[in-house]
């Protein structure tokens, strides 16, 4: 099939509509980012304007989705594999979803934490050994054990006699984590609620920085739902324009 001249455009012309180089042109030419191209008799490359659409549109997924599934998804579009591409992206919203579940679960063992009352007994002013721990947190030594060796504990060791002995710090993480079993929350969500303590070290500024971190996972989803979107577009473009599919492409397709 001819294409007419005013379809065409030079690779620098291409390049120069979404500030990238002629050389990244050809290697998303050679990556399926865009469709693959024909050569005049003399060899040059014919770009057109649906390679501008391509273009336009691999900036948008990767906007959402990163380069990695962008170049994932558009390869297959162009390799006329529509289950493969639509898997990719089905790929990518999932991550979505277990991310936005992820930090529910962390807010909600966060909210436990906030609203369960001080504890009973008041905290040694010294670091304390194992059993005066557990007494205050209400467990077995064993228990605290057992947490150390998950390494949700970090009990400091006397010298000489190897005792363990646990600071404000670790006597609170102790009373966190008995908290959120007894709410049967799972040792990942105890693990991440931890981690955010020990780098924050307030129960309010974690939450805080968990809400915020689900403001920003929003503006990702609708980023991702916009590559969605101008996908949809191009799919239904090429389909109008009765591209054709792996079956009937002539032997060694478009070069």
């Amino acid at each position: 099939m001819d294409v007419a001249s005013k379809d065409r455009l030079r690779a620098v012309d291409l390049a120069a509509t979404v500030g990238i180089s002629v050389q990244q042109v050809r290697n998303y030419v050679e990556q399926g980012v865009l469709p693959p191209v024909r050569r005049t008799a003399s060899g040059y490359r014919i770009f057109t304007t649906e390679h501008a659409r391509a273009l336009t549109v691999a900036r948008r997924l990767a906007e959402g989705h990163g380069w990695t599934r962008t170049r994932e998804i558009m390869s297959a579009v162009h390799g006329d594999d529509l289950p493969a591409a639509l898997a990719a992206l089905d790929g990518g919203h999932a991550e979505l979803d277990r991310e936005r579940a992820e930090i529910r679960r962390v807010l909600g063992a966060f909210e436990t934490v906030l609203a369960s009352p001080p504890a009973a007994r008041p905290a040694p002013r010294r670091a304390a050994r194992i059993g005066e721990v557990a007494a205050l947190v209400g467990v077995r030594t064993s228990q605290l054990r057992l947490w150390e060796q998950r390494e949700l504990l970090r009990p400091r060791r006397t010298p000489g006699t190897n005792y363990r002995v646990y600071d404000e710090a670790e006597l609170r993480a102790a009373q966190v984590i008995a908290l959120l079993r007894r709410g049967a929350y799972p040792f990942e969500i105890i693990e991440a609620v931890l981690g955010e303590l020990r780098t924050t070290g307030s129960p309010q500024r974690v939450r805080a920085e968990l809400a915020r971190r689900e403001q920003e996972l929003h503006a990702r989803s609708l980023r991702r739902l916009r590559g969605s979107a101008a996908l949809h577009d191009y799919l239904r473009a090429r389909d109008e324009a009765g591209r054709p599919t792996a079956a009937t492409r002539p032997a060694g397709g478009s070069c």
